[in-house]
Formats: C-alpha cells, structure tokens, sequence
C-alpha cells in the first residue's frame, strides 16, 4: 500500500513540472524583447514580483523553516533562476531610466530577503515559527501578485474580449493550484494552502470568463485591448 509522503513527494513532481511550465510561458514576450532589441511596451513587473516570491518561497522550502518540502524550494529556486534571465533581458533592453528602476527594485528585494533570513534565523528557534514567519510573508506575497490576474479579468469583462486570457494558461494555472492544494492538505500546511486556493478560484473564474466572452472577441482587432500596464502580455499566477 502507497503511503501518505510518497503519493505527496509524487503529487510534489508532479507540482514542479507544471509550475515549470508557467514559468516558461513568458518565453514568446522575450522572443519579441530580443528580436526587438527594445522592452517598448512590456513592463519587467510581474518579472520583478516573482522574483521576490520565487526567493521566498526558496527559503520556506528549506528543512530549516518547513520540513519536508524541499520540493517546494526545488521549484521556486528553478523558477527564480528563469525569472532573474527574464529580469536581465528587460534590464538590458530597456532605456537607462528604466534600469535605475529595475536595479533599485532588485537591490530592496535584496535586502529584504537579507532582513527576513536574519530575522527568521536570529529571532525564531524552531522551524515551527520560522514557517509561521516566512509562511505568512509569503501569503502576502502572492495575494499581491494576484492584483495581475484580476487586471485582465476585469478587461476582459470591460471588453468583452479573451484575447489577451490565453485559455491553455489559464487552465495551467488552475491546475497549478489544484495540484499544489493536494500537495499541502496530504501534509497539512496552511501556508501552501490559502494562496494557492486563492488561485484555483482566480483559475475557476478565468475559465468562466472564457467561456462566457469567448463568441464576442474580435481576434483581429488589437489596438483596444492594451491593458492599463501597457503591455498586452501578462504573467498571470505566481507558482507555489
């Protein structure tokens, strides 16, 4: 019979490979950023943001903060790697305003996650409260970055249009979430659970605006559906 820590170590793999997934879908902006030669009207935020979740995330995975999840640290060390080369090719693209700003932003990130290690390791004794600490950081986190996704939903609804909600990231997301829920209530961990809850309803809800908007998008039409950021691509979920 299959014990409980090997169905949550496969359900972990499982977890790692489509989160690996989402965090190559920015790949076809790049494209464009290189053949370009330019950032134009792509904006290296969501890339910044996840920079700092994937880099907390990392840190809660270690044996020293939560034991057992290591494959949570696996994937979100992987996903920061993929993200500072996204963070990169907008810094070296982008006009030399643009990088004081990207380099400023990485620089706090920096030492904020220098400030919440010392914090972690100097003031909390157990991994009990470290996870509580970083855990509840890293709730924060990814409750902020969801302010993405609820960007496009609403213009979707405003323009009736699921041009820029492409379907097969939308469902990743949603599957994402579901897979991580599992991983975290075989062993529970609250911290794990609520954020990427959050996600499996933004993912639900994605899905029904789709379907809902689907027939009225006008697919050749591309001028009126720039988002507010003024990009027309956006990193929609952050990964566990």
């Amino acid at each position: 019979m299959t014990d409980t820590a090997t169905v949550r170590t496969v359900i972990g793999i499982i977890g790692n490979i489509i989160s690996f997934c989402l965090f190559l879908s920015p790949i076809p902006t790049m494209k464009k950023i290189l053949k370009q030669k330019a950032v134009q009207e792509f904006k290296p935020d969501p890339y910044l943001a996840t920079v700092l979740n994937c880099a907390m995330w990392t840190f809660y995975g270690l044996p020293y903060v939560k034991e057992d999840s290591i494959l949570v640290s696996t994937i979100n060390a992987i996903g920061l790697v993929i993200e500072f080369i996204y963070v990169a090719i907008c810094f070296i693209f982008s006009p030399n305003k643009k990088r004081s700003k990207i380099a400023l932003v990485l620089a706090v990130e920096v030492l904020i996650m220098i400030a919440v290690v010392m914090i972690s390791m100097v003031l909390f004794s157990s991994p009990k409260t470290r996870a509580t600490f970083v855990g509840i950081l890293c709730i924060i986190l990814n409750i902020l970055m969801y302010v993405s996704p609820l960007t496009v939903m609403k213009l979707v609804i405003k323009t009736k249009s699921v041009k820029y909600m492409p379907l097969m990231l939308s469902l990743a997301n949603l599957a994402n979430g579901i897979i991580w829920v599992i991983y975290a209530l075989l062993r529970f961990d609250i911290n794990i659970v609520l954020p990427n809850g959050l996600g499996v309803i933004s993912g639900v809800i994605q899905i029904i605006l789709y379907a809902t908007y689907y027939r009225t998008t006008r697919w050749d039409n591309d001028d009126e559906y720039h988002t507010a950021n003024g990009s027309s691509e956006v990193q929609m979920a952050s990964r566990v």
